[in-house]
């Protein structure tokens, strides 16, 4: 069932969304060679609780730590430990936390230090991808014109898109109806309408765009070692466009994008 907020709920997960985003950025000052993602995610769930908030993954069906950090080949879900960040690296910080009941969620790859061109493209083109999804969540609209826009740009660049891991709506509950998958055909899939609330999240890979599941249960890489991008944001449909609810801190292609 599609669950479609009130525009009081959109302001508190709008809350709920800058506290995300405020933490994502605070990560990333911290996200130097030599630290470890187990340092990171303590780093996260101190800022989030001393905010108010609460972690939302933590204890989330049994995952053990406050935020998702996955490095490198790992797409998603990858579980905060002993491994130390390495100048060179992808490194998605996804962070998703619950403030007055309302729950946010984004993710963002950063890149650690100097890293190779091809690299720095998967990366703008997850973003151009996103950016692409974000334009078509308007009101009429249906999933799958979201879902096209993320695969036109994702295929056009060479790259694939992961297809066995979707988006989904978001706010009341971490993961609600609908799906939101980054590859389909237009004028597909629910229709769009005032007051939705979806986590849009282009997943992508230089490779093979399939994945393995970790022994750990969570941690989601790609079969073939191939580097992974991905980033997210909460997005709601207005009667007057999408909006972001999750805008970055400090990041000035993004301030640009909001802006146009």
């Amino acid at each position: 069932m599609i669950i479609r907020k009130s525009p009081d709920e959109i302001e508190r997960i709008a809350r709920a969304g800058a506290l995300v985003a405020e933490t994502i950025a605070h990560v990333g000052e911290h996200l130097v060679p030599g630290v470890t993602t187990a340092e990171l995610d303590d780093i996260a769930d101190a800022f989030i609780r001393a905010r108010g908030g609460i972690p939302t993954s933590q204890g989330y069906k049994g995952y053990p730590r406050a935020i998702c950090i996955s490095p490198n080949d790992v797409v998603v879900h990858g579980i905060p430990g002993d491994y130390r960040v390495a100048s060179g690296d992808l490194v998605t910080v996804d962070v998703g936390a619950t403030l007055d009941g309302a729950i946010a969620d984004s993710a963002y790859t950063y890149a650690v230090g100097a890293i190779e061109p091809e690299a720095q493209r998967l990366l703008d083109t997850c973003q151009d991808a996103l950016w692409a999804g974000i334009a078509e969540a308007r009101t009429g609209n249906r999933i799958g014109d979201i879902s096209h826009a993320v695969q036109g740009v994702v295929q056009s660049a060479g790259f694939s898109v992961i297809r066995s891991l979707v988006g989904h709506g978001v706010g009341r509950h971490y993961h609600e109806d609908p799906h939101v998958p980054n590859f389909g055909a237009p004028g597909r899939g629910p229709r769009l309408s005032e007051g939705m609330t979806i986590a849009i999240e282009p997943m992508i890979t230089m490779g093979n765009p399939d994945v393995l599941l970790d022994d750990d249960g969570w941690t989601i890489s790609t079969v073939d070692g191939s580097l992974s991008a991905h980033f997210e944001h909460t997005v709601a449909i207005t009667g007057e466009g999408p909006r972001v609810l999750t805008p970055r801190v400090g990041i000035a292609r993004e301030r640009a994008r909001l802006l146009q």
